[in-house]
């Protein structure tokens, strides 16, 4: 039954969240080169599954931000993966900071919520982006200049 009118018991687990922000950060920087310019893009092939572009979308002394996207347009946008990634060098972390449709993700979710979004929707984000790093080590994705 749902929780109407009751707050939720769920709590974010910020040293769990900074470990997985750490790990992305150690993983990113693995794959992809660290000189990427605004507008360069990489595109990810991997043995098995679609390719995926990643473009520098901006770069400051101290974070990068990257989107990560499926590069084929044979499905629907909505069905498409779609990050938005900042780096922040200075922490060694790296946080997904947008998704899909979701453009501010936020720590914690009240549930039900008007668009669905799960009580952990910022940590399921970013454990996919782990997930699918992981994949692209496994796979040993080819990087190549898009």
């Amino acid at each position: 039954m749902a929780n109407k009118g009751r707050p939720s018991n769920y709590r974010v687990n910020l040293d769990q969240l900074m470990q997985l922000y750490a790990a992305n950060y150690t993983l990113m920087t693995r794959l992809f080169p660290a000189s990427l310019e605004v507008g360069e893009s990489l595109r990810l092939i991997p043995k098995v599954g679609e390719n995926y572009l990643l473009e520098s979308k901006e770069l400051t002394r101290y974070t990068a931000l990257y989107e990560i996207r499926q590069a084929t347009s044979q499905a629907y946008n909505y069905l498409q993966p779609q990050l938005l990634v900042r780096l922040y060098h200075d922490a060694r972390l790296a946080e997904v900071c947008a998704s899909q449709q979701i453009f501010k993700l936020k720590p914690r979710y009240d549930y039900p919520n008007k668009k669905m979004h799960h009580q952990d929707e910022k940590h399921q984000t970013n454990q996919f982006l782990n997930d699918w790093l992981v994949f692209c080590i496994k796979q040993r994705i080819k990087v190549e200049f898009a």
